[in-house]
């Protein structure tokens, strides 16, 4: 009798062992960034602190930043194909798997960093880009803005006038890239950004856009000085998961990673704002020229530059409904 309660205990025993095995089953969760020391490495670093503290060891956050874990499509691809779990680039490079992710680089959506990160914190927005990249496998589990757009020339531009026979480097090749700048009377064209710096050098192009953290960190006030806001734009950085590996955390885990990856996007929202201006401020150290557009320049820029709009998107009729959703929730913020 004492050998077949002792099999018993022994069985229950290593019962117990399996369950809490199964239950401390670490999970490695690899975090992809392209830039470093800025707002998107703020986010990793609090994302990290708050997923590990709640889940207890069983899942593990090993941050990447400056493409460490390679360039950003090949983060992307590795998103996709599960060999990396998440990835933050601006989310222009997402359209490949999803067109309506180009909808950030719409002009005149958000008014400001606060404006923008009050709008894509919202409720009703969240969820629907929560629908993003469904068909391939992809969600962005969080989108906010990097920073304001800006433009780098040798010519100051103090007018919508001034980038009439500018030769511009866009943020890409498409038409809701390039159609804006056409209407401005510029020569937009699509340019690697490593390619940039020796074109702005030779005087091949006449401008550059950029986010404002790319001029100061490749120290572009060496080669131009007028940097100019380019009103109603802003670099949007999204944050790939690939919904598989979501849904292998299991309910409890995926609900930690979901709630902290919001938690934390809120509380870098204030960090990223006062990081531009700490860019700015080395910008202008440097010898730099900040230059904002007059109002009455500012309306006219955003009235010819969204014009191109209605007929770029009638083609991606999803998109169309994102951006309409969008501008709702940016007046709504706007009150």
């Amino acid at each position: 009798m004492r050998t077949l309660y002792k099999r018993i205990a022994v069985g229950l025993g290593a019962g117990l062992l399996a369950a809490t095995t199964a239950n401390a089953q670490q999970f490695t969760m690899k975090l992809s960034s392209p830039t470093v020391n800025d707002v998107t490495q703020e986010w990793m670093k609090a994302f990290k602190a708050g997923v590990e503290s709640r889940a207890g060891g069983r899942i593990k956050i090993e941050i990447y930043p400056a493409n460490q874990l390679g360039q950003i499509p090949a983060t992307v691809e590795g998103v996709v194909f599960k060999t990396i779990e998440f990835t933050a680039p601006a989310t222009g490079f997402f359209i490949n798997l999803e067109p309506r992710f180009l909808v950030f680089d719409a002009p005149g959506l958000f008014d400001s960093m606060a404006h923008g990160n009050k709008v894509l914190a919202d409720p009703e927005i969240r969820k629907r880009l929560a629908t993003f990249g469904a068909s391939k496998g992809v969600e962005p589990l969080v989108v906010y803005p990097h920073g304001p757009l800006m433009l780098l020339s040798h010519k100051p531009i103090h007018a919508v006038a001034d980038f009439k026979g500018q030769k511009i480097r866009v943020a890409g090749p498409a038409p809701l890239h390039i159609e804006p700048f056409r209407k401005l009377g510029a020569s937009p064209l699509s340019m690697p950004l490593g390619e940039v710096l020796p074109a702005m050098q030779n005087r091949g192009i006449d401008g550059s856009i950029a986010s404002a953290s790319v001029f100061t960190a490749f120290k572009y006030y060496d080669v131009a000085k007028a940097l100019t806001y380019l009103p109603g734009s802003f670099l949007v950085v999204g944050g790939l998961v690939n919904r598989e590996f979501m849904k292998s955390l299991g309910p409890e885990l995926e609900a930690i990673v979901r709630e902290e990856a919001f938690k934390a996007q809120l509380n870098v929202a204030n960090w990223g704002t006062e990081d531009i201006e700490r860019t700015l401020q080395i910008w202008q150290k440097n010898g730099g020229e900040v230059i904002t557009l007059p109002p009455a320049e500012v309306q006219l820029y955003l009235q010819e530059v969204t014009s191109t709009l209605p007929s770029i998107m009638s083609g991606v009729p999803l998109m169309k409904d994102d951006y309409e959703a969008l501008l709702a929730t940016a007046k709504k913020y706007r009150q």
